[in-house]
């Protein structure tokens, strides 16, 4: 079980009016919008439990539109993320359903690209403004962006990992924490790496090059107090 500090006690830097509901909802959907990559024409917010119940009385609505955007969850034009969404051409919808036996403050963002190509991330806001992600594309994950976070789905063969670890190590980043994922033996893999140093542009690219690699993303946690 985690140890939680007096700073998740009291809460995040946010706009109000709750830490779960807003703040969480924000980071949450700014995590799903980089996991999914290029831009986003349009997102169904499917959502589970407390945040069906309630997302319009606490603002759960614009928050998950503003994560969307790219916003923080102490932007001041949070509020305003419904007409700026309008002006983005990003049309979204909130449906309401049963996720199953997940945490009532759940979302499965389901997000089309500009591309035609979906992405659909699930996620759980938890209280205090944190938050797990635990399913990408359908396949199992488990990552809460509080560190960065290097996201691969790769050809499951020996070597792809080690590769990517030898790339870590020329940066001199050094790995906290590697869960790898699959369905199948042989099949393709998803991995997230929590590292304790930022995760540079440069590294991504070393890491596209690997010819097993299918696609790679970088979570670099939200810095609070950028007001």
């Amino acid at each position: 079980m985690r140890d939680y500090s007096v700073f998740d006690i009291i809460g995040p830097i946010m706009i109000g009016p709750s830490s779960s509901h807003t703040a969480g909802a924000a980071r949450l959907a700014k995590i799903a919008r980089t996991v999914a990559g290029g831009k986003i024409i349009k997102v169904d917010f499917i959502l589970h439990g407390s945040f069906a119940e309630t997302y319009k009385g606490h603002g759960t609505d614009k928050a998950l539109v503003a994560g969307i955007l790219g916003m923080d969850p102490w932007d001041e034009d949070l509020r305003n993320s419904f007409e700026l969404a309008a002006k983005e051409g990003i049309e979204y919808n909130f449906i309401a359903a049963d996720l199953g036996d997940v945490h009532p403050n759940t979302v499965r963002f389901v997000m089309t690209k500009a591309d035609g190509n979906l992405a659909v991330v699930m996620g759980s806001s938890i209280g205090g403004g944190n938050i797990i992600v635990f399913d990408i594309d359908g396949q199992e994950v488990e990552f809460t962006g509080e560190r960065p976070t290097l996201l691969t789905k790769h050809k499951d063969i020996p070597g792809v990992l080690s590769q990517i670890a030898n790339i870590l190590y020329d940066e001199n980043i050094n790995i906290a924490n590697m869960r790898v994922y699959r369905n199948e033996k042989g099949k393709e893999a998803t991995m997230a790496i929590e590292t304790d140093s930022i995760i540079p542009e440069k590294l991504l690219e070393k890491v596209r090059d690997i010819k097993e690699i299918h696609c790679v993303n970088v979570v670099n946690p939200i810095i609070e107090g950028a007001i």
